[in-house]
């Protein structure tokens, strides 16, 4: 039994480390992408104050919505989809929306 209970401790572990690593991943693409994310939109968390697309604040997109606008584009907001890998497009999904509280 506690055999059990430390390998099911083992395997959280990883996986919060792995989702640790996705976050940080996706902050720093929101910064460094080409063109940057921050370029364009306010995210406190990010440090940054765009004024060219919406506040993300303030939408607080899930990680879906994140990821459509990032595969096909938004408006006057490029698509990523040859930009970015699909493991970078989720890793920033998943960051934008937990730093806006947007994630379900």
């Amino acid at each position: 039994m506690r055999r059990v209970a430390a390998l099911a401790l083992l395997a959280a572990s990883a996986a919060n480390a792995d989702e640790g690593a996705r976050l940080a991943l996706g902050k720093k693409l929101f910064t460094a992408a080409v063109p940057p994310c921050a370029l364009c939109h306010t995210l406190k968390d990010a440090g940054t104050s765009g004024t060219i697309g919406p506040p993300l604040d303030e939408l607080q997109p899930d990680a879906e919505q994140v990821t459509a606008a990032l595969r096909q584009g938004v408006g006057v907001m490029p698509s990523y989809r040859e930009k970015l890998s699909e493991e970078e497009i989720q890793a920033l999904a998943r960051y934008v929306s937990r730093a806006t509280r947007g994630a379900k």
